[in-house]
């Protein structure tokens, strides 16, 4: 099993990046799905996370701001990201899991300036 994720960056506050999480090994579409990230010097927390029915949870933090999706055809988890801003900046993870987490994938690094 493997996921990789890709599409982190640098932008300035206010700017948008997508975030993609390859699935190979497993299909995606039957597991739940999520993104975290991990700050320095603070504990990885859950930003999003699609069920394997669709349902969708967003942390209070990104609420409004961030959306959550997949492409089952492509095995391919997303995560919209508008308006940045410097706190988001974190290591972002993808991850799959039946009921927790079962699989987690390489971070991609997301630097949001102000």
């Amino acid at each position: 099993v493997q996921l990789q994720a890709s599409g982190g960056g640098s932008v300035q506050a206010g700017g948008s990046l997508r975030l993609s999480c390859a699935a190979s090994g497993l299909f995606l579409g039957s597991y739940n799905m999520g993104w975290y990230r991990q700050a320095p010097g603070k504990e990885r927390e859950l930003v999003a996370r699609i069920s394997s029915g669709g349902s969708t949870y967003y942390a209070d933090s990104v609420k409004g701001r961030f959306t959550i999706s997949r492409d089952n055809a492509k095995n391919t988890l997303y995560l919209q990201m508008n308006s940045l801003k410097p706190e988001d900046t974190a290591v972002y993870y993808c991850a799959a899991g039946a009921k927790g987490v079962d699989y987690w994938g390489k971070g991609t690094q997301v630097t949001v300036s102000s």
